[in-house]
């Protein structure tokens, strides 16, 4: 077998099933996190559509809704702002039993989960429904029209029977909910598709953090040796010495909860194991020749280190990140289950099983089950992802796999 030493590893890693089904999860859920918002059922942000009286439907779950015009006015966002943040509906949505018509108005049974309980009724104008109104006029009916005048300007007038043609045509919809709803009525995809952005996000930044600060330090300490590596390897030590849970739960109590710090929190926790890995790969590159060989021509120690020397030892690197971003996802998710993670309303599969951890007792386990079973999908992929790493990158496997 011919071919670089990275040709080979790359080689090796196509002929492991493990190692492809391992990447194509992990690109399956980062792909999806990128479209976001795109394609999820629910668009609004953070996915947050309340329908209390939806509270725990069971997958599959098909409703009718009643969609009421808003108002207000509604400012949308562009095609990239919705796919990162979400936008808001010009509608407001009332799931329904049923409705009759009655004159210019609508009368609807509000969905009951309780069959045995009153149903709540409510009237609407089919006008307001359909339209957005000027403020503060109201519809006018005459005799078998009605008159109202539209936010644009422009008076309308459109008999009743037209009114009732129109909102019957495109103001009901009924909304299949694949994985269900969770316990304020939202959809559990939804919450899902939106919470792996969040658990993604933490990993890259956590990682992202890591690497500066692991291989700034660690080079430094390999390259420099004396005092300056005593200095760098006794912080290390010391911060390896505290617990990674309890140092990512008190620099989120000095940073602040939310989303942002908990990307900090983890990315600060985790760079020791990067640092105390590049400085052991430093320390053996920098006895070979071609190190040697540029001190000798006068290279600055920063052009050796990394011009030189990091690049060389960028495949235990790799293996470090790959072990990394899988303890950033399962750190995250810990403190969102904690509650000093990322904050409501934004999903996050740790808050989610937070939230209905109550529940595997009952008929609905899957309402934690699913984000724990996620959580332990996208972990497992990235470790099985970093052993295939591991034995790719062995020097001695790739020697052996050389050209004689």
């Amino acid at each position: 077998m011919s071919g670089s030493p990275i040709q080979l590893a790359i080689r090796r890693l196509k002929a492991s099933w493990i190692a492809v089904a391992s990447f194509c999860l992990i690109g399956i859920v980062v792909l999806i996190s990128i479209l976001g918002y795109l394609i999820t059922p629910d668009p609004t942000p953070y996915a947050n559509n309340q329908h209390l009286e939806l509270s725990s439907c069971k997958p599959g779950a098909e409703v009718t809704m009643l969609k009421v015009r808003r108002q207000q006015d509604i400012q949308h966002r562009s095609w990239f702002g919705r796919m990162l943040y979400g936008d808001e509906s010009d509608y407001r949505e009332i799931p329904i039993n049923s409705f009759y018509f009655e004159d210019a108005s609508i009368v609807i049974e509000g969905y009951n989960p309780i069959p045995e309980s009153e149903p709540v009724v409510a009237r609407f104008s089919l006008a307001e429904v359909a339209y957005r109104i000027e403020p503060p006029a109201k519809p006018i009916i005459r005799n078998d029209s009605v008159l109202f005048v539209q936010a644009d300007g422009g008076a309308t007038a459109m008999t009743v029977s037209q009114l009732q043609e129109r909102v019957e045509k495109e103001n009901f919809v009924t909304h299949t909910y694949i994985l269900g709803t969770d316990r304020f009525g939202r959809d559990l995809l939804s919450r899902m598709i939106i919470g792996a952005r969040v658990s993604l996000s933490v990993g890259f930044i956590a990682v992202a953090i890591s690497l500066l600060i692991g291989i700034l330090l660690g080079s430094l300490a390999g390259f420099l040796r004396g005092w300056v590596d005593s200095a760098i390897m006794w912080f290390v030590n010391v911060v390896w010495s505290v617990p990674t849970l309890l140092m990512v739960i008190a620099l989120t109590m000095v940073i602040g909860k939310g989303f942002w710090q908990i990307f900090v929190a983890v990315g600060l926790s985790m760079w020791v194991d990067m640092a105390r890995v590049v400085r052991g790969q430093v320390l053996s590159v920098r006895e070979n020749g071609y190190v040697e060989a540029a001190t000798v021509l006068g290279l600055s120690r920063f052009r050796v280190i990394f011009r030189h020397i990091l690049p060389n030892i960028m495949g235990p690197v790799a293996i470090v990140c790959a072990s990394n971003f899988a303890t950033a996802i399962l750190l995250e998710a810990g403190l969102s289950f904690l509650g000093i993670g990322v904050q409501p309303p934004m999903p996050s599969w740790g808050s989610m099983i937070r939230d209905h951890y109550g529940y595997i007792i009952m008929d609905k386990a899957y309402l934690a089950i699913l984000p724990g079973f996620a959580i332990m999908m996208l972990v497992l992929a990235f470790n099985l992802l970093g052993n295939s790493l591991r034995d790719a990158l062995d020097p001695q496997t790739i020697r052996n796999n050389s050209p004689k």
